[in-house]
């Protein structure tokens, strides 16, 4: 009998006598379609604040209350679920990320989120390189930093190169370096005749040969420009690929984003995968997408052809356009690099935002503008205000997003042109960086989110994943929380951190205004979309430094459930496919909690010596192998590094 089943059972047992003068006792079109119970549902509802059951009907919450309240609505094709007094929270929703991006790539990608040490990350390398097939490289493509490894530096280009002579590596590491071994540097063409890229820097030995190291000085261009010329999974894998990723960000309890757009994801070609989905009823993740131009000094362009493609809203529930960026005019890039000095933005900037932001604000398109720096965020304000005393911007909903130093004058001048600020976890990968650069008074109020929120300003949260920060939303939320970086650094006193309840409600309530959904997501009430998380501990009470380790144990999106773990996992739907078949996906996952295990390290090794299981004469581990230098004291591990001769 199913978990479902038997709670029903019991639910059914103990509400008989309500039940037998019930209207709902029959079969009304208003039952229930799911009743969740027996709870601690942080309802961020001020109206009903603490609830302890759920029930769902045709997509939406249409009950919130006590268990004795919810349980006499069951009917007879009721499904219900004993949430077994575990924290239940809305589901979260990232309102700055690049799902559509990430998901064409994930399952080609070796993720180093979470990782705990370069030694680790070194043997996962190194596992992965041994089944990776020509043309294919092995990809690192952010979401970690170094001061996340117990080393507190990155790999080096030597120990990239002797793990991998012959199979091209890129690893990515936010917006300042990509480490490429030789095999990549072969792959993409780069030699000492190559010119350096505006913007960029590949760095040359004595002789003038290239490393491996790019450079972001001042924009990362020339890392994302290299990374496109790799190979790219074909159109089916794609559709896999971002199936699965969909489902890691159900696990750590997403059920919402907005696609920031992002470079090289072209509108609407590079959309065709999530589309097909959507139409297909695939997507596990509502998604609200920005169209961000792709064409330097031709933006204006880009967006009068897309305000005649698509409007504000036009899609589903699941599926809908958001307007325009993050990037709006390439003039007003100023992408952070706090290893690098703040970048002067071109003299250029204010005309060509100018003409972007009227056309957008003419055809009532909401836009966003990427803006790390005050100095910036005061250029674009001039001309948001020259633009808005001539067409008033009313209730458009439009963004600065990241404003790591936004100053209390330009919060203000926000507030009054009716915008709201999207935060990311950035400096919780970067804040040692920005402190080496500009001290630690300076980092105390970066981003200033407490000012933000008594200034009664929108304020959303997220990840800028996945070449940035890490997907992960409880990275996020220890950060809101603790001040703390992934390194251990504390950035923030208590007059820049949020309760627990504060930093929840900027990743669900919060963030649903800038998807213009405010009112429709955000909380467990009462005609809101029924998205909700249960969480294996409760984050109200648990230890501050386990909460970047979180998860959910139950995902459920719009009534359905997407995502079940633990004691719910007989509830999980069917796995998914993965492909191609040497997918780092297969044997490391994703957002790493722990050091991968032998066990899967084995897995992927027996495929790279072509045999199907541990020899059966010496007995060697091939994870163990793998990972290891000749171990001569261990003759199991030593016939396993040697390779032995009797692969039967």
């Amino acid at each position: 009998m199913t978990l479902s089943l038997i709670n029903r059972r019991r639910a059914l047992t103990a509400s008989a006598a309500l039940l037998a003068t019930s209207a709902f006792a029959k079969d009304d079109p208003m039952t229930p379609d799911l009743i969740l119970y027996n709870g601690k549902l942080t309802t961020l509802d001020r109206a009903n604040p603490n609830a302890t059951a759920v029930a769902i009907t045709n997509g939406v919450f249409s009950a919130v209350s006590s268990d004795s309240g919810i349980m006499k609505l069951i009917g007879p094709k009721t499904q219900v679920i004993d949430l077994k007094g575990k924290r239940v929270l809305p589901g979260l929703n990232d309102s700055h990320t690049h799902l559509i991006r990430g998901g064409l790539n994930y399952l080609m990608e070796l993720r180093w989120d979470g990782v705990k040490s370069v030694a680790d990350a070194l043997d996962m390398l190194k596992a992965q390189v041994a089944v990776t097939p020509a043309p294919q490289w092995v990809r690192v493509v952010g979401g970690f930093s170094e001061y996340q490894f117990a080393e507190k530096r990155l790999p080096t280009l030597e120990e990239i190169n002797a793990i991998a002579p012959n199979t091209p590596v890129f690893i990515l590491h936010l917006y300042d370096r990509a480490l490429l071994n030789q095999a990549a540097l072969r792959a993409v063409g780069y030699d000492k005749n190559t010119p350096n890229p505006p913007g960029g820097e590949i760095q040359r030995d004595s002789a003038g040969n290239p490393t491996g190291l790019l450079i972001a000085r001042p924009n990362a261009l020339i890392l994302y420009a290299t990374l496109a010329k790799g190979p790219k999974l074909s159109p089916a894998d794609q559709v896999i690929s971002t199936r699965h990723y969909m489902k890691e960000l159900n696990r750590l309890g997403i059920t919402s984003v907005i696609d920031a757009g992002g470079g090289f994801q072209n509108y609407p070609e590079d959309y065709d995968t999530i589309g097909t989905l959507a139409a297909n009823d695939q997507l596990t993740v509502r998604i609200a997408y920005n169209l961000f131009t792709q064409n330097k000094g031709k933006e204006l362009e880009d967006f009068q052809t897309w305000t005649k493609l698509v409007k504000p809203g036009q899609g589903d529930a699941m599926y809908r356009h958001n307007g325009a960026g993050e990037m709006l005019v390439f003039s007003a890039a100023d992408f952070e690099d706090f290893k690098e000095p703040r970048p002067e933005l071109s003299a250029t900037l204010e005309d060509e935002l100018y003409a972007v932001t009227k056309h957008l604000v003419e055809n009532r398109w909401p836009f966003r503008i990427h803006g790390t720096y005050d100095e910036s965020i005061s250029r674009f304000l001039d001309v948001f205000e020259r633009v808005n005393a001539e067409i008033p911007f009313g209730d458009l909903h439009w963004i600065i997003d990241h404003a790591e130093t936004i100053s209390p004058r330009n919060i203000d001048r926000i507030k009054a042109l009716g915008g709201g600020i999207a935060v990311q976890h950035r400096m919780a990968y970067q804040g040692e960086a920005f402190v080496a650069r500009y001290g630690v008074k300076a980092a105390e109020q970066t981003p200033p989110v407490k000012r933000m929120i008594d200034a009664d300003l929108p304020v959303g949260m997220g990840t800028d994943a996945t070449r940035v920060a890490s997907y992960n939303p409880w990275v996020g939320l220890y950060w809101l929380i603790s001040g703390k970086t992934l390194g251990g650094l504390s950035l923030y006193s208590a007059q820049n951190r949020l309760d627990r309840e504060e930093a929840v409600r900027l990743y669900t309530e919060g963030s649903a205004w800038f998807s213009t959904e405010n009112g429709r997501k955000g909380a467990l009430k009462v005609g809101q979309y029924a998205d909700l998380i249960v969480l294996p501990q409760d984050l109200m009470s648990m230890p501050e430094h386990d909460i970047k380790d979180l998860y959910s144990s139950l995902t459920i999106v719009g009534g359905k459930v997407v995502h079940a773990q633990d004691e719910f996992k007989p509830l999980a739907p069917p796995p998914l496919p993965i492909s191609p078949d040497w997918s780092p996906v297969r044997t490391f996952g994703g957002y790493q909690h722990k050091k991968a295990d032998v066990t899967s390290l084995d897995r992927i090794s027996r495929v790279a010596c072509a045999c199907g299981s541990d020899c059966t004469v010496h007995g060697h581990a091939h994870g163990q192998a793998y990972a290891s230098n000749v171990p001569a004291h261990n003759l199991r591990d030593f016939w396993g590094v040697l390779g032995c001769a009797c692969f039967a």
